[in-house]
């Protein structure tokens, strides 16, 4: 992937481009977990992925909210990556707001070859079992700014 452009627009092409991002979470003692799961996103500000309510970084979701997000391209030379750092508060999705963000789901799935889903294809994650549809809401954004400073990231603008 090429940057250049304004940082915003550098950082929704990476968003756009990229199929994964990477899920920082932590158990209610502190311990890290990181994963990485297929995403869809609305407006940049809003992430969804489906899992486990029994995996890791679910259980983790549903003790401490607060996680982390990277979206980068990992096939890039060394030293031309350029990734977009995300903080957010995550949770599984209300029934209530189901539909809408299945869709969401759905089209970026279907863009990629995968398929449409649908509400019997999810269940609540309070379940034992199955998958649920989780949504992480970004408070911030940014980029590392390439100047030489070790992670000194600068904040983005990614409104659509």
């Amino acid at each position: 992937m090429t940057v250049s452009g304004s940082s915003g627009e550098v950082a929704r092409d990476i968003v756009d481009a990229n199929r994964y991002m990477v899920l920082a979470t932590a158990d209610q003692a502190g311990m890290p977990w990181s994963s990485p799961v297929y995403f869809a996103h609305r407006g940049y500000r809003e992430f969804f992925w489906v899992s486990s309510p029994r995996a890791t970084h679910s259980r983790n979701i549903a003790v401490r909210p607060q996680v982390g997000i990277v979206v980068f391209d990992s096939s890039v030379e060394i030293g031309t990556g350029q990734g977009v750092y995300m903080s957010a508060v995550a949770a599984a999705v209300e029934a209530a707001d189901t539909e809408e963000a299945l869709a969401v789901f759905s089209r970026r799935s279907v863009t990629h070859g995968g398929r449409v889903w649908t509400a019997e294809d999810i269940q609540d994650a309070r379940g034992v079992s199955g998958i649920a549809l989780y949504r992480a809401v970004a408070d911030e954004h940014s980029l590392l700014a390439k100047d030489g400073q070790p992670d000194h990231r600068v904040p983005v603008q990614l409104a659509d």
